[in-house]
């Protein structure tokens, strides 16, 4: 049990960085082009508290489901 926990946590600590990076470029390439125009510091800046929440959810359900898939639910 203490294993599957931990190899959970530490999967989505190293897949959070990159994931919000990713996650963070995508979203504010994407309001760019939206709104026809560069975006103000603030905007920026929402958009990366934005993406930092969105990774958090992906890099823990993703974790989750590969160490599921790789070890085993524990029991």
């Amino acid at each position: 049990m203490f294993y599957f926990i931990a190899s959970v946590i530490v999967l989505a600590v190293l897949l959070f960085f990159p994931a919000s990076k990713l996650v963070w470029v995508l979203s504010v390439r994407r309001l760019q082009r939206k709104l026809k125009r560069e975006l103000s510091q603030q905007e920026i800046d929402g958009q990366l508290n934005r993406a930092r929440f969105i990774a958090v959810l992906l890099s823990l359900a993703f974790s989750f489901l590969f160490n599921a898939n790789l070890v085993g639910l524990p029991s």
